[in-house]
Parts: structure tokens; sequence; C-alpha cells
């Protein structure tokens, strides 16, 4: 056996027997290194740690005696008013109305995120837009859709909103 005394089963092979025996190196001891360790960085780093620690944990010093504590940030200014319904169902069915008319717009209501009621609006202006489209062009029909849409969805939410039901 050499240095450390350990030793491990060799991979057998041609030539070898099963059971020889490789020595292994021993590492250090740990305990030998730890005072190194110690005595030249900790000790010296050992105050600024502490300080930092105790400070970003909220326990330095508390400032002077009987000095006011120091109040909450003032609350934030209230959020804007929701939109109205008939605003959002004149966008969302404009919209869609604009992209089914310039043949861009795919799938059925459900995927546009319409109901049934939205979607016969928007079936509704597409129709009234077409012949403006063709006699006028794109800019006058996308005009009469909105004025249609505004129109059509501003009636749906007259008396707070649709009344056939709720998928409507």
């Amino acid at each position: 056996m050499e240095r450390g005394g350990a030793t491990r089963p060799a991979v057998r092979g041609p030539g070898r027997p099963l059971l020889a025996t490789v020595p292994l190196p021993t590492p250090p001891a740990l305990p030998a290194l730890l005072p190194t360790v110690f005595t030249r960085a900790f000790p010296a780093s050992l105050p600024a740690v502490l300080v930092t620690v105790l400070m970003a944990a909220g326990c330095g010093p508390s400032g002077r005696a009987g000095a006011p504590a120091p109040s909450l940030p003032p609350s934030p200014a209230p959020s804007p008013s929701a939109t109205a319904p008939k605003d959002v169902c004149a966008r969302i069915v404009a919209h869609w109305a604009r992209e089914v008319l310039d043949g861009t717009a795919y799938g059925d209501y459900q995927s546009m995120g319409l109901s049934n009621g939205q979607y016969d609006i928007l079936r509704d202006a597409v129709t009234a837009a077409r012949p403006v489209r063709e006699r006028q062009g794109t800019a006058a029909a996308h005009d009469v859709i909105v004025r249609h849409v505004g129109e059509a969805c501003a009636a749906r939410h007259r008396a707070g909103g649709p009344d056939e039901g709720a998928w409507r």
C-alpha cells in the first residue's frame, strides 16, 4: 500500500487478477484548512457582514427619541371609470366588421369573442357597408360600419344590457 492507505479493486482485464488493489489518494484533512480560512478572511469581514444583515432586516437605529414615525405613502389616485358596455360593444364589433369586410377575418363569432347578438350587428353592418365600398371605396364603407355599429350597440344597451338572454 502506498500513500493514503485506501485501496480499491482494479478493473478486470487480460492478465489482471480480479482482486488486485490500486491505492487511492487521500484528500487533505478539512480541519487543517479551517484555521487558515477563519484567521485570514472571517474576522475582518464579520462586523461588516453583521451590520449589513441587521440593517437590511430593519434592526438598525430607530432615529431620535420622540420623532414621529414615518407616515404611509399617500394612496394612489382612484382608477378611471370603466368603459360603458355600449362603447365596448361598438369597439369590438366595428373591429371585426372591418376585418370581415376586408376579407381578413376567419372563424365564427365565438372565435372573434362576440355574442350571438353582437354577431348579428356585425352581419348587418357588413351588409350595409358592401355596396358603399363598391361605389365610394373602403374608407367610406368603414365609416358606414362605425356609424351602423355605434347605433346598434347603443340601442342594444339602452335598457342596461341585452334582454334576450345572457348569451345574446
